[in-house]
């Protein structure tokens, strides 16, 4: 028995030198080849990246943007080359793609609400609906000036200086007003004056004030419109256009100077007021 042990044992050591000696040129040829293509692959994913970047920087892409652009092209490169590589080694990728594709899933439904934000600020860096340096508002009352675009949120400083942030998803579903995009904004200063007051001479007086204000745009033209009949007072609105860093400036003066010349006009800006009747019996 020992004899025929030794034998069969003998017989699958020969078996198994034979095999490996078969499958070496094989073994020796995928490794080579697996090892050139990643040598060649990482070259190409290095030099697809600097092609892609200096793309990017031409086409003066938000620098947040290009950076996670950037990363993501660099992970699916590399995922890519990585199944190639042991796809030469003979190993079954299907099992990789699956667990991939699992991953992936689990991931989404975990952070569906961030993904959302994500997704938003892709929209925003691409469609650039306001930059950094813009003074937007929100439908939510949010106003301010943009300070930076993140992926995730936008952060805006309040003219109070105040540090807000808001999730990207929020901003890219809802309708923003971008008061700086055009380069300049227009007034809509309203003021109530009084009943016996004569329109036409203080549409007059709330002209000159304009005309003589150095901030103040010819084009458009201002205009000083009656609109509405109050119950205290008949309102009245300046409309009048200046640059987007005069805005505020030429808005208080504006208010200043109306005054003024309305009270050496002798022409009264009422507050509200309620006239009560007594009847004797």
């Amino acid at each position: 028995m020992d004899d025929l042990e030794l034998n069969n044992i003998q017989k699958h050591w020969d078996t198994l030198i034979s095999s490996a000696i078969a499958w070496a040129p094989k073994i020796f040829t995928a490794i080579v080849s697996a090892l050139l293509i990643y040598l060649i692959g990482s070259w190409m994913i290095r030099m697809i990246k600097k092609l892609v970047e200096k793309a990017f920087i031409k086409r003066n892409m938000e620098p947040s943007l290009q950076h996670f652009l950037l990363n993501i092209i660099n992970w699916g490169l590399n995922i890519l080359l990585f199944i190639v590589v042991v796809t030469q080694l003979g190993v079954q990728t299907s099992a990789f793609v699956a667990m991939i594709g699992a991953a992936g899933l689990a991931v989404g439904l975990a952070l569906q609400g961030s993904l959302t934000n994500f997704a938003g600020g892709i929209l925003i860096l691409l469609l650039k609906p306001f930059k950094i340096g813009d003074f937007i508002s929100t439908n939510s009352g949010v106003s301010g000036t943009v300070q930076a675009i993140d992926i995730f949120h936008t952060k805006l400083i309040t003219p109070q200086n105040q540090l807000i942030i808001i999730p990207n998803g929020v901003v890219s579903n809802n309708s923003i007003t971008n008061f700086t995009q055009l380069g300049t904004r227009r007034t809509s200063l309203d003021i109530g004056i009084a009943y016996d007051a004569d329109l036409r001479k203080t549409k007059e007086i709330l002209m000159e004030v304009i005309q003589k204000n150095q901030l103040a745009l010819t084009e458009p033209a201002p205009q000083v419109v009656v609109t509405t009949l109050g119950d205290s007072a008949i309102n009245l609105s300046i409309r009048v256009s200046t640059s987007t860093e005069n805005f505020w400036k030429m808005n208080e003066e504006l208010i200043i100077d109306c005054k003024e010349a309305l009270d050496q006009a002798g022409i009264g800006i009422p507050f509200p007021q309620r006239d009560v009747h007594i009847y004797n019996k």
